[in-house]
């Protein structure tokens, strides 16, 4: 997969999806790139059914989409199963006409409001860190003219996604580190009016027009799950592809909130701190909290180091070692969920980082072989994919392995 693993392979991020239609509609900065999941499935071109239990953003689905195989998404986060759903729908003629339709009737909504209306605005702490007022109130109105039109489901639902585009471009979030974080001086610029936004709007909308308007061929479905306990029937896939959330403190739903709550995925900050708490590797909120009173046996975990290093980590943050020993905890959990799943002589596919803390290496990505190995499957390798743009000794990697053809 890689000839420099000291490159840092920008085309094997999220930053080669922005440029390749329906890939490029939402950006989460941890999503892996098309690329990568394009080479995986070019040396699997007979597999018939794919999972991805971590889908994110939905990039193994859609690419899977595009040459036919079928493909099952599973993620804990409502928003992410939306637009997993309304990013992986092959649209008919019809529902791209009245996609088109709805565009025109959201202009015209927009303009036909008055001064006097006063615009619901979700209940964001420290909503002004987010978006200037004008910004703020355009939002407001935009997302007021989606809801009033009368248009399709399937219409709006595409109308949302150039809604949540304008939420993210015109927020004061930055993306100059490794997770979302906001601008230190924001400087308006000569063109922020609300006519302007709204032609960037309409702009935008018009471009996903065109990205839908290619029909998706392979069956994609989409599971709203714990990936702790995957549920599906037994020998189901023979393909895994798939990144979970890296052990390195940053939640995603840091990165979603202002999506999920203009869109009412959630209405408070305890909401997203118990989503986080479900998911596997969250720190928001009321999260971090329940992780200082976690506890669990180091010696569950299938690595021989596995002990020294939490130790190691226990002496500067007993929060931070529990935070470590239980994502694992967690991902024993969800290996173990998913070995019954998989189809003798499936192949799976682990995209991760290691981590550092303060001045303990955590090897991420042969912590993840022992426990591929101790869960039964064979044939386990680590490739190096590219290094991060962070520290200088962190690296991605592919972790793959296989199940047995010989069972019994």
């Amino acid at each position: 997969m890689l000839t420099n693993p000291l490159s840092s392979r920008p085309d094997f991020t999220f930053k080669h999806n922005q440029t390749q239609n329906r890939h490029g509609w939402l950006r989460l900065t941890p999503a892996y790139s098309v690329k990568l999941v394009t080479e995986i499935l070019n040396n699997h071109a007979d597999a018939t059914s794919i999972v991805d239990p971590f889908s994110g953003t939905g990039t193994t689905g859609l690419v899977a989409a595009e040459r036919g195989q079928h493909c099952d998404l599973l993620d804990i986060n409502p928003f992410l199963i939306w637009f997993g759903t309304v990013k992986t729908k092959s649209y008919t003629q019809a529902e791209i006409i009245d996609f088109a339709d709805a565009i025109i009737a959201v202009i015209e909504a927009y303009h036909q409001q008055t001064t006097e209306e006063i615009f619901w605005t979700p209940d964001i702490q420290n909503i002004d860190r987010w978006w200037q007022p004008y910004q703020k109130i355009f939002l407001a109105r935009l997302y007021a003219a989606i809801n009033s039109v009368n248009t399709s489901d399937v219409a709006r639902d595409l109308l949302k996604i150039g809604f949540c585009q304008r939420v993210i471009e015109l927020s004061n979030a930055a993306f100059n580190h490794q997770s979302m974080s906001f601008k230190h001086e924001i400087v308006p610029q000569l063109f922020d009016t609300a006519d302007t936004f709204l032609q960037d709007y309409e702009e935008a909308c018009r471009k996903i027009l065109h990205s839908v308007t290619a029909p998706l061929t392979g069956p994609i479905k989409l599971y709203l799950r714990d990936s702790r306990q995957i549920e599906m029937s037994e020998n189901t896939y023979d393909l895994v592809i798939t990144s979970p959330p890296y052990p390195n403190r940053m939640s995603y739903i840091r990165e979603l909130r202002p999506y999920m709550y203009w869109l009412g995925f959630i209405h408070e900050a305890r909401e997203a701190g118990e989503l986080d708490w479900q998911a596997i590797g969250g720190t928001w909120g009321i999260a971090t909290s329940r992780v200082s009173k976690w506890e669990g046996e180091v010696s569950d975990i299938a690595f021989a180091k596995f002990p020294t290093i939490v130790k190691a980590i226990d002496a500067h943050s007993p929060v931070l070692s529990r935070y470590v020993h239980k994502y694992f905890d967690d991902i024993t959990q969800h290996l173990r969920s998913l070995y019954p799943c998989v189809k003798p002589g499936g192949s799976v596919y682990y995209v991760v980082g290691n981590s550092k803390f303060y001045d303990t290496m955590l090897p991420v990505q042969d912590i993840y072989a022992s426990l591929l190995r101790a869960v039964g499957f064979c044939d386990v390798k680590v490739e190096i994919l590219r290094k991060r743009n962070s520290k200088k000794e962190l690296y991605e990697y592919v972790v793959s392995a296989k199940k047995s053809a010989v069972t019994g």
